[in-house]
């Protein structure tokens, strides 16, 4: 007899996704879905993994991308993610939209990406993002580091309004097994791996630091997040952040902008930026807005603070 007993597995993506979406992400029984699709990695699995438990769940999925126009190859990635989409039977729309370069890049093109799929989201519809542990870890040290309050710890929950991150029990290891198990297909954008942005330091230099002197330091700063959120909901404030990165009333106004197609009306955003329908590409169009220059919001609802989704980061 050779060998001892095995040691038990990890759980797959499939099985976490699964159970978040029968728990802490539910419940999803007929409701609508859009997944936020970049082509990178983490989203396309999250496209997926979807498609394949829709059925058991019962929810109808569709899935968005946005082209923020600051990278060469972002629209063929993008038609590439369309045809991935479309192989899985999800229908996939892409909105591009304009972000000036300069100070604050990530913010901007965060704030852009987050109106242009609150414009774009079906009225009742879920909206699913692929943030996952590591990308909550990383945030909370962010947040740590740029002194934030103990309620500013609180981000990137499970389910927040009409936001679900069914990944978010789900480790980078568990993600990368995936997409390799089934051949998903991805695009990796270099500028997640650029210095300049801290949180791409966090991810490189910081945790891993934090990490060689404790292995589960990403279990403690995601379980901070834990405990912060249900503190918040034991403690409900009357400025609690809307579910999803709009106020309603200017999610109301920009649905409205695309049912008229109305390319004269412009529509003030957070973060310094503006909306107007583009008659020439039939999309709503986000600019800076007029005579002053783009500034970010001081917290976002996907956890992140002046940086980039959840980080400007590319899922």
């Amino acid at each position: 007899m050779t060998g001892g007993l095995r040691g038990s597995h990890p759980p797959t993506l499939l099985t976490l996704a699964r159970r978040a979406l029968a728990g802490e992400c539910g419940p999803v029984a007929g409701m609508s879905i859009c997944v936020a699709v970049s082509g990178g990695r983490d989203s396309m699995a999250l496209l997926q993994v979807l498609a394949k438990l829709a059925p058991q769940h019962g929810f109808t999925l569709s899935a968005h991308g946005i082209d923020h126009g600051l990278r060469a190859f972002a629209a063929r990635e993008l038609e590439g993610a369309s045809l991935f989409a479309k192989s899985l039977g999800v229908p996939f729309r892409i909105t591009r939209v304009d972000v000036e370069r300069g100070g604050n890049l990530q913010a901007r093109a965060r704030d852009a990406r987050h109106a242009a799929l609150a414009a774009a989201l079906p009225k009742g519809a879920l909206l699913a993002t692929a943030h996952h542990q590591d990308d909550r870890a990383e945030t909370v040290l962010l947040r740590i580091l740029r002194g934030a309050s103990a309620e500013g710890l609180a981000v990137l929950p499970a389910r927040d309004g009409m936001r679900l991150r069914p990944f978010i029990r789900a480790g980078r290891e568990a993600i990368d097994a995936h997409v390799k198990r089934h051949a998903i297909p991805y695009f990796d954008d270099p500028s997640n791996d650029d210095p300049r942005f801290m949180r791409t330091r966090v991810r490189r230099e910081v945790l891993p630091l934090l990490e060689s002197l404790d292995a589960g330091i990403v279990g403690h700063l995601t379980g901070l997040a834990d405990d912060m959120i249900a503190h918040r909901q034991e403690n409900p404030s009357d400025d609690a952040d809307e579910s999803l990165p709009l106020p309603r009333a200017t999610r109301d106004a920009l649905a409205a902008l695309v049912s008229r197609k109305s390319s004269r009306t412009r529509i003030a955003l957070p973060g310094g930026l503006s909306a107007r329908f583009d008659a020439a590409t039939q999309s709503v169009r986000i600019e800076a807005a007029r005579g002053r220059p783009a500034r970010r919001k001081a917290a976002q609802p996907d956890g992140s603070r002046a940086d980039s989704v959840g980080s400007g980061r590319r899922k």
